[in-house]
């Protein structure tokens, strides 16, 4: 991709292009800020205003209110101001009443009226924070402790362990299986729902913080593959008896509580559980008052691994069906459910996915989703009649779509980008199916000079398989000379490193590379997500082979380039990227000159329980698998130039696995080299991951260049 004017000639440097970089704010995309729906008029923040949105291609952009006249009602009220629009929402579609999500306190003020409905502080060392608008109660975690706010602002603890093992309010299983909270209040705010981890059965593991004078142990709880997990329960806490309830999830204990969703009529909930080996789901669902199993409406099984993300959808209009996410027959797809457990049909299919429902129409009539239906490196914006199973394309250009819908569902607000359009939103009525962009950003490199991007395909070994990558070509590229050329590799699950969004989703650091005369090549492996489930699980009790294959697919394709120089490749990657640079360096040798593998793991027997098992099964039901796909077992293949790059408290990828393939090597008589990155975990971040760049950089011009 060329830069929209040539006028300056500068280039980008590593503080514009990296996050953390005193010059990088400079160089995002702008897009509207806070953008969310009230009932049906789409609302933004811009500087300190509140904005309507135009709704349609008649109408402008109007103020709702300023700061300044918000800040005249609260301080009349005795409240503070507003120091800057914090976080808003607005709860109810057809009144003046905004929700303000202060860093120290939660806010419901009616504008209109001028009236503070609720004021809840918020501690300073509160975490976790969920606030039911119905029921006006806040929930937060501090330490390992679960604690409400009533309305009357009094706290009351729902849970008092002094045993830091256990630990209630926070998202448990490591954050897998779509978990990304631990507190779940009821539709109406009666009840809430929460997770509740025991730990102590679990081995410590030592983090060293280095920079005390005495250098200090911060253990950690990390169940290693084959090791002794953690048990979870779950609560419910009764808003009017101030009684708990555990749900009777019964034995054995070692399992996966996943998916919470509240029945509408909040008598009950629904559980994916999942066992040890994650082979098999079952759906189940509990009576909040008793806490006993009342039914399991279904079992999903299969031979590699079930991996449910979402939880049910109850329909708006019908508290007896809902929507359940499946990739059974291979592909992720919605389904209708009775309550009872019967499913009544499958409401999408083909060799696409369904990657998200955005929500229903006012009525329940038409669900709406975001799906891959054009394209693996796409998604658009859906709308399906429930009833017809007429469906029905709403976003209209090429690219990655988000989308909000409308209280009604009569509108979405469509956020996309592509490879040369750096966002647009626009607005569609979804009945016409008729849209119009409001918004369209301008690309902060519109005055500097960039590289060519380029997206393909290539074939994998198997001859059929597309495998889709990003190519970006050397700043001023001459196609007579001979280029050095970086393969940028994540190649791990859950993971698409290359889309028609902005740029073809490019990263800062590929351009810098560029900018220096390098070629940079990412390619989405088999084992990556949107392909389809046979795709997605084809490295399953193989991490690190089939992946290798692919990547050596798109390796091949850069040989047979004439301005790439075979004899200078070289590759990078983080965490599994850290993983696959191993890979790649030590399964072929002959073909890579020099490699930078960051937080990589080196041995899957030291990776956690829940990632680990499911896509490697435990080391005594996979030791071929777990031998096969050890680094340390190939550290004497080393031929070219590594750097091995590692935070020191590294609470993911632990640096153990970095210190066992330096031990590794030094047996096999081989000289990788090491840069540790004292106090941080899996990420550099602030000033010092450009730091991390410029040391990658410097390299590879080292030793590639």
């Amino acid at each position: 991709m060329k830069s929209f004017s040539q006028e300056n000639n500068a280039l980008l440097s590593l503080d514009d292009l990296i996050p953390g970089g005193s010059t990088y704010s400079k160089y995002t995309v702008k897009m509207p800020s806070q953008l969310q729906w009230w009932g049906d008029k789409p609302v933004y923040v811009k500087g300190d205003s509140i904005m309507i949105a135009p709704l349609t291609k008649k109408d402008k952009v109007q103020l709702l209110i300023t700061k300044k006249i918000l800040n005249i009602g609260l301080t009349t009220l005795g409240q503070k101001e507003l120091s800057s629009i914090p976080e808003i929402s607005f709860p109810y579609p057809d009144s003046t009443i905004i929700c303000f999500n202060k860093k120290d306190e939660i806010l419901l003020y009616d504008f209109a009226d001028k009236k503070v409905l609720a004021s809840l502080s918020v501690p300073s060392d509160a975490a976790n924070i969920d606030f039911s608008i119905e029921s006006r109660r806040l929930a937060y975690t501090k330490e390992n402790n679960l604690f409400i706010v009533q309305p009357d602002g009094k706290e009351l603890a729902l849970s008092k362990d002094k045993n830091e093992g256990i630990v209630s309010g926070q998202a448990v299983h490591r954050n897998e299986f779509g978990i990304t909270k631990g507190t779940f209040w009821s539709p109406k705010g009666n009840y809430l729902a929460f997770y509740r981890m025991d730990e102590t059965m679990v081995t410590d593991y030592p983090l060293i913080d280095m920079s005390a004078r005495v250098a200090k142990l911060n253990n950690i709880k990390y169940p290693m593959a084959g090791m002794k997990s953690h048990q979870v329960t779950i609560g419910v806490y009764n808003v009017q008896t101030g009684d708990t309830v555990f749900l009777k999830t019964g034995l054995p204990k070692e399992k996966y509580l996943t998916n919470i969703a509240w029945a509408p009529d909040e008598k009950s909930i629904y559980v994916a559980e999942l066992n040890r080996g994650q082979d098999t789901c079952l759906m189940k669902r509990y009576n909040i008052r008793t806490g006993k199993q009342e039914a399991v409406l279904f079992e999903e099984s299969h031979p590699k691994y079930v991996i449910p993300e979402n939880p049910v959808m109850f329909l708006p209009d019908n508290p007896l069906q809902f929507i359940w996410l499946s990739k059974r027959d291979g592909y992720n797809h919605m389904y209708l459910y009775n309550v009872d457990g019967t499913v009544l049909k499958q409401l999408t299919s083909g060799n696409w996915e369904v990657l998200s429902i955005i929500g229903f129409d006012a009525k329940g009539e038409n669900v709406y989703y975001i799906s891959s239906h054009d394209s693996p490196i796409e998604q658009h914006i859906y709308r399906l009649d429930l009833k017809k199973g007429k469906t029905t394309k709403l976003s209209k250009d090429a690219g990655i779509h988000t989308a909000l819908l409308s209280k009604s569902g009569r509108y979405i607000c469509d956020s996309y980008s592509s490879q040369y359009n750096p966002g647009k939103v626009a607005i569609t009525e979804t009945g016409k199916n008729s849209t119009h962009v409001y918004f369209e950003a301008t690309s902060p490199y519109r005055d500097k000079l960039l590289p060519e991007i380029t997206l393909g395909s290539v074939k994998a070994n198997d001859g059929q398989t597309d495998l889709y990558y990003r190519m970006v070509k050397p700043t001023n590229f001459d196609p007579t000379k001979k280029y050095p050329a970086i393969v940028y590799v994540y190649g791990g699950p859950f993971s698409q490193m290359v889309t028609n969004s902005w740029m073809g989703q490019v990263r800062g650091w590929d351009i810098h590379m560029a900018n220096k005369g390098y070629l940079v090549f990412t390619l989405d492996n088999r084992g990556t997500l949107r392909r389809g489930f046979d795709f997605e699980n084809a490295t399953h009790r193989q991490l690190g082979i089939v992946e290798t294959q692919d990547q050596m697919s798109g390796v091949n394709f850069l040989k047979s380039l004439s301005y790439v120089d075979e004899n200078r490749i070289g590759v990078h990657g983080w965490s599994y990227g850290g993983f696959m640079t191993l890979n790649l360096m030590l399964r072929h040798p002959e073909t890579f000159k020099v490699g930078v593998a960051g937080g990589p793991v080196t041995d899957w027997h030291y990776y956690e329980i829940m990632y680990g098992e499911r896509y490697m099964d435990s080391p005594a039901e996979n030791r071929d698998g777990y031998e096969e796909t050890s680094m340390l077992n190939k550290a004497g293949n080393l031929q070219g130039r590594l750097l091995l790059i590692h935070g020191d408290e590294d609470p993911t990828v632990v640096m153990q696995h970095s210190s066992l393939f330096l031990k590794a090597s030094i047996k096999a008589g081989k000289h990788p080299d090491f840069f540790i990155y004292p106090g941080h975990g899996h990420n550099m971040t602030g000033k010092d991951r450009v730091h991390l760049h410029e040391h990658i950089t410097r390299y590879f011009d080292d030793f590639l260049k």
